[in-house]
């Protein structure tokens, strides 16, 4: 499987998936132009963008993905939050599966303050490896196996976030809505070991919080406990050169 970061973070997502045979966008938080740019001008090679919440860091550019004639995929709920025509967006539902190409796809909900929030678990039907994409959520409910690749949301840490807090960096009321729609690195690490990772070949940290993170540590613990290669996808579009 190839895995692009084009961009991580609070200020846009957007990563680039493919077998060889199908390519998709997962998330587009970022300008349509911006995309264009960070794709060299090859969006036509993309066949869809998965998105997982109408959050404009998340979905900035649906409408003119929709113009340009990319199918553009989401839960109805998210669907319902774009004032542009519905019908040339493809809803899905949550445990049923549906195909793009070659991959073939298992939307499932997740724990965010959105209107129907969900992840995807992505199979290629040609090179039989399979990716789990799940950010923007406190929680998964699901365990999976199986999977070769893994790209998690993993925003903060509590110790982290509670130094801001009685450092009177971060308020009272902002640090609640983190804790209810954002994975921390504690349960991160409490999610991977509930799940099959025998045969995973690599796990991506995405979406860092600016100031409740810290890129190095986060990679070291989740090493540490999963013995796999840890990558974080950093804001610029890249993955973390000391990694490679």
């Amino acid at each position: 499987m190839e895995i692009a970061v084009l961009t991580s973070g609070s200020s846009g997502n957007c990563y680039r998936v493919s077998d060889g045979h199908t390519s998709l966008l997962l998330e587009c938080g970022i300008p349509f132009k911006e995309i264009q740019k960070k794709l060299n001008f090859q969006l036509h090679e993309i066949d869809a963008c998965l998105v997982s919440h109408e959050h404009q860091d998340h979905a900035k550019a649906v409408k003119e993905l929709l113009k340009y004639g990319i199918e553009v995929c989401m839960s109805t709920g998210t669907a319902t939050m774009f004032d542009c025509d519905l019908l040339k967006i493809t809803t899905v539902e949550p445990l049923q599966q549906f195909k793009v190409g070659t991959f073939e796809i298992l939307p499932f909900s997740t724990e965010h303050d959105t209107a129907e929030p969900i992840g995807f678990l992505i199979y290629s039907t040609v090179i039989k490896e399979k990716l789990l994409f799940a950010t923007d959520t406190y929680y998964v409910r699901y365990r999976f196996s199986g999977l070769n690749y893994i790209m998690v949301e993993c925003n903060y840490s509590m110790d982290i976030l509670n130094k801001n807090v009685e450092a009177g960096l971060v308020e009272s009321a902002l640090k609640s809505r983190i804790l209810k729609s954002h994975f921390s690195l504690e349960n991160v690490k409490r999610f991977l070991q509930a799940n099959d990772l025998s045969k995973v070949e690599a796990i991506f940290l995405l979406h860092l919080s600016d100031g409740n993170s810290d890129a190095e540590r986060f990679k070291r613990e989740v090493m540490e406990l999963t013995g796999k290669p840890v990558y974080i996808a950093l804001e610029r579009g890249e993955i973390d050169a000391y990694t490679l």
